[in-house]
């Protein structure tokens, strides 16, 4: 792969060495020209002659190819909290009912199911553990009460990878249903729904995807779409949507179901625009040069005095490098380093957090570990 090639796609690049991508990611070029096209039309000729249904059903197809879904199985949302908020209100519950998440969740995979305490049902917290959420931790807290297992796919504090599969086999085999945020690995980690058995998967593309914010995709089993209800209901969710004024009550038979009224067309364009650039990259390749540049930084962090909490272990390790100073403010640090040096880092739950993309090169991420303060 020829990375520089990627790398012009980053018009950034020119002004940050920007290693953030676990926050709100640079817009590819590809996304950015679609979003243009889309307004440009739209300015120049409304609705007319737009061919958007089309586009739509295009990104549909897309985005189903990215996570190995069927197009029918895929709606397009507002965020990940939309989605996730889809699935905790949209099952039917019990009290007594448990959910199993870990206490290392962003807040969005977390809001969602504590609302649900008001009717009875549990949320089970499984702690992590030196930077990791132990798969077996996970399934001791399941038993005959447990509906839904929600965890990240990556941890977005830690960089904790789970291991889906193992998870969904064993989720599948207790009759229980997984749903993943997946905002911290699509596009740049290999996702197989089917694969994996996975039932519910949330995601925007404004991380690792480099789409914008505010548009996500949502992704629902197709045995399971005439069990879990829209909770949100518009003329767009219904069978014939186009035939106005006959109010026939009737969802579509497909993830549209979920998508109450008219879509963010400039967000889903941009979408479908980062999406063709991954895919014609590929999923995989992505992965290794992302793990290649983190094996880097994790190598040279260590050896200038830091702690590094991500778990390096395969197939634990991700695109977050998360790490301490036991001896500076990470504050000061994350200031100084944008201010002084033009290096884009943040700081999460405590610890400094770095996330280089694919497009990053080797002389950034050394540039990054010569900018930090020796212990």
């Amino acid at each position: 792969m020829d990375w520089n090639a990627l790398r012009e796609e980053f018009p950034i690049t020119r002004n940050y060495n920007f290693q953030n991508h676990a926050a709100v990611a640079p817009l590819c070029r590809r996304a950015a020209e679609a979003a243009r096209k889309y307004l440009a039309h739209a300015e120049e000729n409304a609705y007319l002659r737009g061919g958007f249904n089309r586009q739509v059903d295009r990104v549909r197809a897309q985005a189903a190819t990215l996570i190995n879904a069927r197009p029918d199985e895929v709606a397009f949302t507002k965020n990940t909290s939309e989605g996730l908020s889809f699935v905790a209100n949209g099952l039917t519950w019990k009290s007594g009912d448990n959910v199993v998440i870990s206490n290392a969740e962003f807040d969005a995979n977390v809001y969602p199911w504590q609302a649900l305490r008001s009717r009875g049902v549990q949320v089970r917290m499984v702690l992590e553990e030196d930077g990791r959420v132990p798969l077996e931790r996970v399934m001791e807290s399941i038993d005959s009460r447990t509906r839904v297992v929600s965890i990240s796919s990556v941890q977005y504090a830690s960089g904790f990878r789970s291991d889906l599969a193992a998870l969904g086999e064993y989720c599948q085999s207790k009759g229980v249903l997984l749903c993943v945020d997946a905002i911290q690995s699509l596009g740049v980690f290999p996702l197989d729904v089917q694969g994996m058995n996975i039932d519910f998967l949330a995601a925007d593309g404004h991380k690792w995807l480099c789409a914008p914010e505010g548009a996500a995709i949502f992704y629902v089993r197709k045995e399971l779409q005439g069990h879990l209800h829209p909770t949100t209901i518009g003329w767009l969710s219904m069978k014939d949507p186009y035939v106005f004024g006959k109010y026939q009550f009737e969802f579509h038979d497909s993830a549209r179901r979920y998508e109450a009224g008219s879509w963010n067309l400039p967000g889903v364009y941009a979408l479908g625009g980062a999406i063709d650039l991954f895919l014609e990259v590929g999923v995989e390749a992505m992965a290794r040069r992302v793990l290649s540049l983190t094996d880097r930084l994790v190598a040279g962090l260590r050896d200038k005095g830091y702690r590094v909490i991500s778990s390096r272990q395969r197939g634990e390790a991700s695109g977050i490098v998360a790490f301490i100073s036991d001896l500076h403010d990470h504050e000061r640090i994350q200031k100084h380093l944008e201010l002084e040096h033009r290096i884009v880092i943040s700081v999460r739950c405590g610890r400094l957090r770095a996330s280089p993309h694919a497009y990053n090169t080797e002389r950034e991420v050394d540039q990054l570990i010569e900018a930090l303060p020796r212990h």
